[in-house]
């Protein structure tokens, strides 16, 4: 007999840790797309994310970046942590922008994995952020699928 199918996990794996995240929760962020190892979450920007100069916060697109990063690195039903990333900030969000985050995993080495995650706004499919993350799975069990 055989274990669920590799998406069935990704899919349970994003659906149990996004209910668990505060954090996307408070930010409004939702997910449109679930595969193992690629995840497409969205966020719009509120005023209360704006910066001094009235665009988005870096730390509003570096949020919905750093999300679809955890969820994408956990979508293999293995618990995961970000170790590092760093992001390059390209142009920026307005308010009311519809926002797109699509992390796509490189490679998965033991239990390092290296993912790429492309910030990119709705309206116009301009590039606002680039980000990579580097992850490390913790010693646990799979989880089982709900």
């Amino acid at each position: 007999m055989t274990g669920p199918s590799p998406q069935r996990v990704a899919e349970d794996a994003v659906r149990r840790y996004l209910a668990g995240d505060a954090v996307a929760r408070a930010l409004g962020v939702t997910v449109s797309s679930v595969a193992p190892g690629a995840v497409t979450a969205h966020l719009t920007v509120r005023p209360e994310m704006l910066n001094g100069a009235g665009s988005a916060h870096g730390a509003a697109l570096f949020a919905l970046a750093d999300i679809a990063f955890a969820l994408a690195c956990n979508s293999h039903g293995y618990p995961a942590v970000g170790r590092s990333c760093s992001i390059e900030y390209l142009a920026p969000a307005s308010p009311g922008d519809a926002l797109r985050a699509t992390a796509v995993e490189r490679v998965v080495v033991g239990r390092g994995g290296i993912y790429d995650v492309a910030v990119t706004r709705d309206a116009d499919g301009a590039l606002l952020a680039e980000m990579r993350g580097h992850s490390r799975q913790v010693p646990a069990a799979p989880t089982a699928p709900a």
